[in-house]
């Protein structure tokens, strides 16, 4: 029987970069900070601005790898809706999964960049203008995040699960993580919701690993 193979970036190996950008994003910010805690944006004003000041430098590494981070994001998601397309999901999912993934690269971009805006000197010195940014910086990479990468999972997961392109459990995952994306945008005004962005944030990245590379990569071709 003859097969068509798909042709372009594999996506779980996309996703593999992804997680190791971010990982290093968090290793270079505890190492070059002295295991300092990450500043709280909703925490005490003063206490994050303390932290700011003294460890610019971790900062600037952090906001680095992170803002790395969105590039095998957004290639991730162009690989795995092609990947879909090419496997016959004609459904609006995958044009859903496109939007909501290249939000999350464009939105953690942001974040990255408020972080290396505040890692600048003098920047910090402004306790107003410090925590506009830190503020900013993480709406973007905490609710809106999390709703976009929500907006990816559930458009890769539904045609996944109805069509049996990845073992039952990923897809069940995916939609599972998608409905916690969604639900955090109301951490907005209901501040204990905050604890399900770190829930999207990890269980995306073993999501994105798991379906990138168990999602077929040939089709049979009709004579």
């Amino acid at each position: 029987m003859l097969v068509d193979k798909h042709k372009g970036p594999n996506p779980g190996i996309t996703a593999i970069v992804y997680v190791a950008l971010f990982a290093l994003s968090l290793i270079t910010y505890f190492s070059l900070s002295n295991g300092s805690g990450y500043p709280m944006p909703l925490g005490p004003v003063d206490v994050s601005q303390s932290i700011f000041l003294q460890h610019p430098d971790a900062f600037l590494a952090n906001a680095f790898f992170g803002f790395g981070t969105a590039f095998p994001l957004g290639l991730f998601t162009a690989a795995v809706t092609s990947r879909l397309s090419f496997l016959g999901v004609r459904a609006t999912g995958v044009s859903i999964a496109l939007f909501g993934g290249i939000a999350a690269s464009v939105f953690v971009a942001l974040s990255s960049i408020s972080t290396w805006v505040l890692s600048q000197p003098g920047i910090a010195v402004n306790k107003e203008l410090m925590h506009a940014l830190q503020l900013f910086g993480f709406l973007n990479g905490g609710p809106a995040f999390a709703v976009s990468m929500g907006l990816l999972m559930a458009g890769v997961s539904v045609p996944a699960l109805l069509l049996r392109l990845t073992p039952r459990w990923i897809a069940i995952q995916g939609l599972v993580l998608a409905a916690f994306g969604v639900l955090s945008t109301l951490s907005l005004v209901f501040f204990p919701l905050m604890y399900l962005l770190p829930a999207v944030r990890f269980g995306s990245m073993i999501w994105m690993i798991a379906v990138g590379f168990s999602l077929p990569k040939t089709t049979p071709v009709h004579a």
